[in-house]
């Protein structure tokens, strides 16, 4: 099982309308399926070029490592040596900061993760919530823990 394309599409565009809605600086949005691939980027206007790699980012690194970004965090507080060679092993491809968000299905499979940057983490946190419920799907956070 793994996320659709219309699915990634409507995470996209609702988590992009959110921010705008919200006042947050320009968002890059990436959806990816469960093996790490992009099914839908989506970036607004003003938003850097750097922003898509770290979309990406966000996201892979918590289905790399198989843990929220919150749990990434604590992990990397915890043993820093151990996050800067994950970080290495990864290709500069996780974060420990919120915004790459696990999307799972009303059962509890897991279908993809979301990564947004632009705006403070929270807020990027936010609205990829916002965009994974408009596709009616479930967000994992680790903030629900």
């Amino acid at each position: 099982m793994t996320i659709t394309l219309d699915q990634a599409r409507t995470i996209v565009d609702a988590a992009l309308e959110h921010g705008t809605a919200q006042g947050f600086n320009p968002l890059t949005v990436a959806v990816l399926d469960p093996g790490g691939a992009l099914v839908a980027l989506g970036r607004q206007d003003g938003s850097g070029n750097l922003r898509p790699d770290i979309a990406v980012a966000k996201a892979w690194g918590v289905l790399g490592m198989g843990m929220t970004n919150r749990a990434i965090a604590a992990r990397a507080a915890d043993s820093p040596e151990f996050f800067t060679s994950v970080a290495a092993l990864a290709g500069g491809r996780i974060l420990s900061v919120p915004g790459g968000v696990f999307v799972r299905d009303a059962d509890g499979t897991l279908l993809g993760a979301v990564g947004v940057t632009g705006d403070a983490s929270l807020n990027d946190e936010a609205a990829a919530v916002a965009g994974i419920a408009a596709a009616g799907l479930v967000a994992q956070t680790g903030a629900e823990d």
